[in-house]
């Protein structure tokens, strides 16, 4: 029961007693650790067994928004081979210098298997009563930050757990050593550390100087062969009374070195916060699994990298080289499969370059790459070796050093077909089905009669192969045609060059839909409906803007001509920003029409379907709901203004303890508080020495009024005090005079 209750502005007022020292200071890198700290939470994958939850899986989380939404690793909490739980627990920080409590039950909002990227929804009391809408207690989160201004060298914090929840959160602290570069993510899909961070602390979050989250420790807690790397016995999973190696061992994983980018997650967050969730309805239920074991083949060496394709093929490089990538053919993997890059340096290993066990983020086949680029490499032979599932894969080696040198080479290949002028129309790297298929090349330090070849292969089986001896000049561009019998069938193809017997250039490009100007027409005739079930969405009237509240807008589409495993992108967007978006190999018919997906209880906003093959957009097509508007609020930044300061008696400036200071939401006055949730935003409790803080950021531009409850003093009573968008942190002192 509160004895007195005293509200105050924190303007600047003549009538209040109450200061502002250094409002808008920077915050301490200390608060804004605490902070963090009091956002990362314990995760355990569980399973039912009788009346007992038998732990499968361990993680860290971050929580990233107030209504309780966490970001972690796919890993350890979507259901696979090694983590077969039903449930997800989340425990809590009650007191940073103790052990998480078990507090909630979660479910997954979205995931993406290969990025290893979770969000959970807090959705359940710990006892498994569901939780109302809105009825969830606030709860801290953290700011997220531009992953994209980080800088090698830059100082990181990671935040989370050194074992298995019975001990209190901790952190661990190093520096960005460098930059890794999949065909995911750009140049940036993993940051390196060499930070020492425990394996149970996969998942949780990687923080700036600033204390935003710039990335999600990452790791596959698998080692050599497949086995569980480590792990540690928890549970009497046998039911034979005693907790032995006879039961099931809990994955916690190796030391960790890899930081998965946050923007990588963006569209996740999104789709998560506007609890968008999109059905893919006109593919099989159940795609074909890979037939035969993942493997890796026809290792090599570029200096960059070309719309996702190798400039040229190199077998060394120079002194002062600021970029090195390999390319490698992959086939039969899965996101369950674990691979590795490991690489020496003159028989030494290099940890800077090399990348440790993590999911495989690419498809079930083609072309990936992994390299470094804008920083140096040193000078030495160079081994990289590739590992799934802890086995060697393959091999290549390169040496770097000495002057540079006028090498001859082929590069930079692209696709299309030839107009009356001789020159290569269309977009590079899809072709329609029809005769001829043209590729242009750079060519540079030629000499006369060298040997050169062309050789063109379809699905993997060579098709063409032509072989010249060099009459041309030195540098300068050239091409090549294939004209195969029967003309060209949809498929993947490629092109090798090779320059006196040895790889120089080799490129992909893919033959699908008909002729259709610089895109073939691959996919054609998107509409949208709007349906309660899928198999009613074909029957119903076509239109492009439609009411609130509707349960499904359904997309459909026509296609022709794309064959069984071309890469093609689904991607989503509501008000210009990705919610959704997804890769996938072909696996329907050739042709066909009403291919139909669905996005579940859309919110008011302007929707857009864009279709994607090889990377290339193919078709765009947009539809409204409701006011064409996502709601004002709806996804506001996950970042504001932390407050903190100090409570002190006006005549003897010392702090005052355990009040309780209450901030009001800007629906209600001071005169209308009555101490329901609904009232309340956050609350703080001063220390021994008056110091307080608030969990949560305060959103710019919003008026809020402050509750303080302390016995003896006398009360003031004002509304309302806001901050700008510019303002991260205000540090505040309050004084209450005796009554």
């Amino acid at each position: 029961m509160f004895s007195r209750k005293f509200v105050i502005s924190l303007l600047l007022s003549s009538m209040l007693a109450l200061s502002l020292a250094s409002f808008g200071s920077v915050q301490t890198p200390e608060a804004e650790l605490d902070r963090n700290k009091r956002a990362t939470v314990f995760i355990y994958q569980a399973q039912a067994v009788s009346n007992d939850l038998i732990v499968k899986c361990v993680s860290t989380g971050t929580i990233i928004s107030a209504d309780g939404l966490i970001i972690t690793n796919a890993h350890s909490v979507v259901r696979n081979s090694v983590c077969d739980g039903d449930s997800l627990i989340v425990s809590l920080n009650v007191n940073l210098n103790e052990p998480p409590i078990p507090k909630f039950r979660a479910e997954i909002a979205t995931a993406d298997a290969g990025l290893d990227i979770a969000l959970l929804k807090i959705t359940r009391e710990l006892d498994g009563r569901l939780i109302a809408a809105g009825s969830l207690p606030l709860l801290p989160f953290v700011e997220i930050g531009n992953a994209n201004t980080v800088s090698i060298d830059d100082n990181i914090v990671v935040a989370g757990y050194r074992d298995v929840g019975n001990r209190a959160v901790a952190v661990t602290r190093g520096t960005v050593t460098a930059f890794i570069a999949e065909p995911r993510g750009g140049g940036r899909t993993w940051f390196k550390t060499r930070a020492e961070i425990p394996g149970t602390m996969s998942g949780g979050g990687a923080y700036n100087s600033s204390g935003q989250l710039i990335g999600i420790a990452t790791s596959a807690q698998f080692g050599r062969r497949g086995g569980a790397a480590s792990c540690q016995f928890i549970d009497d999973t046998n039911q034979d009374g005693i907790i032995n190696n006879n039961d099931h061992c809990v994955p916690t994983g190796d030391f960790i070195s890899t930081i998965r980018p946050i923007s990588l997650a963006q569209s996740l967050i999104r789709g998560a916060v506007l609890d968008l969730s999109v059905e893919v309805h006109s593919v099989p239920q159940q795609l074909s699994p890979p037939a035969g074991p993942p493997a890796f083949s026809r290792l090599l060496f570029a200096p960059s990298v070309v719309d996702g394709f190798p400039s040229t093929v190199v077998g060394s490089m120079p002194a002062n080289s600021q970029s090195l990538y390999l390319f490698f053919d992959y086939r039969n993997m899965t996101s369950d499969t674990v691979y590795e890059l490991r690489v020496t340096r003159d028989g030494i290993p290099d940890p800077t370059f090399s990348l440790p066990p993590v999911h495989w983020s690419g498809g079930q086949a083609g072309l990936w790459h992994i390299g470094s680029g804008d920083q140096p490499w040193a000078n030495g032979t160079y081994q990289f070796t590739l590992l799934i599932n802890g086995l060697a894969a393959g091999t290549q080696q390169i040496v770097i050093g000495g002057g540079a040198e006028a090498r001859s080479s082929f590069s930079n290949i692209v696709f299309g077909l030839r107009d009356n002028q001789g020159n290569i129309m269309g977009n590079g790297f899809i072709l329609p089905v029809g005769v001829t298929a043209d590729a242009r090349f750079l060519y540079s330090n030629l000499e006369e009669g060298m040997t050169w070849s062309a050789v063109w292969y379809y699905r993997g089986i060579e098709v063409a192969r032509s072989n010249d001896i060099w009459r041309k000049a030195a540098n300068g561009s050239d091409i090549v045609s294939l004209q195969p019998r029967g003309g060209l069938l949809p498929g993947a193809y490629r092109l090798e060059l090779y320059l006196n017997g040895a790889l120089s250039a080799t490129s992909d490009f893919v033959v699908a839909g008909d002729p259709g100007g610089p895109l073939p027409a691959i996919f054609d005739n998107p509409r949208f409906t709007s349906a309660p079930a899928a198999q009613m969405a074909v029957a119903s009237p076509v239109s492009s803007s439609f009411p609130e509240a509707i349960p499904n807008l359904f997309a459909r589409f026509d296609w022709q001509n794309i064959a069984a495993g071309a890469p093609w992108t689904i991607r989503w967007l509501v008000d210009d920003l990705p919610f959704y978006e997804q890769t996938s190999p072909w696996v329907t018919l050739e042709t066909g029409s009403d291919f139909l997906i669905s996005v579940a209880n859309p919110p008011d906003g302007n929707y857009e379907l864009q279709l994607l093959v090889n990377n290339l957009q193919i078709l765009q097509a947009e539809a409204i709901v409701g006011i064409g508007q996502l709601p004002i609020d709806r996804l506001a930044e996950l970042s504001g203004t932390i407050l903190s300061g100090r409570v002190i008696d006006a005549a003897t400036l010392d702090g005052i303890a355990s009040v309780t200071i209450v901030l009001i939401g800007e629906d209600y006055a001071a005169g209308e508080f009555e101490w329901i949730q609904e009232q309340v935003v956050d609350l703080a409790l001063t220390d021994r020495n008056g110091n307080f803080r608030f969990s949560r950021p305060l959103s710019p531009d919003t008026p809020y009024s402050v509750v303080i409850e302390a016995d003896g003093y006398l009360p003031q009573t004002a509304d309302g005090f806001q901050f700008t968008l510019d303002q991260r942190n205000a540090d505040i002192t309050i004084e209450l005079v005796r009554g």
